[in-house]
């Protein structure tokens, strides 16, 4: 019998697990990739214009005829017309960060779409569940991209314990023993994403996959905390800058000038040195280009032999 969790009835899933949607990176190949083989592809609009969010919906709904999502960004400065698109197009699932989506809520459950926020706290949890959310990620500082302050392990219990609505963990999450232990600790799936970038449907720039394929586990760096949005990503040129450009003090506004741009002079432009390699500390683990099929059947064999270990252990 293959994994099931009320995650999945939820979704219309087959397997508990949703892949993150990471801008520049998270395009319709891949979500459709993803979607196919069982899990939930999301699409990542990141900064993008309604229009190039509605493309690729589009392009996604000619790949598969399964569940898919789209992560909105809610300071993007396009989100009301992003939303919009969501509306119009009638996507199943959506997942937001950087901000509330409350008082797109209503409308967005009255359309049918599944509403789960991005959140790194018991707080903000608690506060979705309050809005009408209908899970939410509980994001640990593990993962790669804009985080939170807590480690997943630390983070996901304590929100299990808070809310009623299903948790999903991510951050630190790449194979079957990941899988289990977001069960264990009361989750109802996980959300991948490093992992994800080195699927073969994933189109970023073949530099940035080797890139992760060569990392090893100490091999990424937290930048911008004191601009009130602290990044992992892998140490490179752009992070060494940063680093000493926070040691010197200087002025925000000097950081996200370094920054502007970065996410898609790595991910599109393949620029290893000066653009930002978004990742998560399990980059470590990632060792093979595969297709997404093949990474989502490994992590459901992984979870299955990890739970008969612990069989023995009983």
């Amino acid at each position: 019998m293959p994994l099931k969790t009320e995650l999945c009835d939820l979704l219309e899933i087959e397997y508990p697990i949703l892949q993150g949607g990471m801008a520049w990176v998270s395009t319709a190949e891949l979500a459709a990739a993803v979607s196919e083989a069982g899990g939930l592809g999301i699409i990542g609009a990141g900064h993008a214009p309604a229009e190039w969010v509605r493309d690729e919906i589009r392009k996604a709904r000619e790949r598969t005829n399964k569940p898919f999502g789209v992560n909105v960004m809610l300071m993007s400065p396009h989100v009301e017309e992003v939303m919009q698109v969501v509306l119009q197009e009638k996507v199943p699932v959506i997942t937001t960060g950087a901000g509330s989506p409350g008082k797109y809520i209503p409308a967005l459950k009255e359309n049918g779409t599944r509403v789960i926020p991005v959140i790194p706290s018991v707080a903000l949890a608690k506060r979705m569940e309050k809005a009408g959310a209908d899970a939410v990620v509980a994001e640990g500082m593990e993962s790669g991209g804009h985080i939170g302050e807590l480690t997943t392990m630390a983070m996901v219990p304590q929100i299990v314990d808070a809310v009623e609505i299903p948790v999903i963990a991510a951050g630190g999450i790449a194979d079957g023993r990941g899988l289990v232990a977001a069960l264990a600790l009361g989750a109802k799936g996980i959300q991948v994403g490093t992992r994800f970038m080195c699927a073969e449907e994933c189109t970023i720039h073949p530099n940035v996959k080797e890139f992760i394929l060569k990392a090893k586990d100490r091999d990424t760096v937290i930048t911008g905390r004191i601009t009130g949005h602290p990044v992992r990503c892998l140490k490179n040129k752009l992070t060494k800058e940063f680093e000493d450009m926070e040691e010197r003090r200087v002025s925000v506004e000097e950081l996200e000038a370094l920054g502007a741009g970065s996410l898609k002079k790595a991910m599109v432009d393949g620029d290893i040195e000066m653009g930002s390699v978004m990742a998560g500390q399990i980059a470590g683990m990632v060792k093979e280009i595969k297709p997404a099929r093949a990474i989502i059947e490994e992590i459901i064999a992984g979870a299955e032999q990890t739970l008969k270990s612990l069989e023995a252990v009983r």
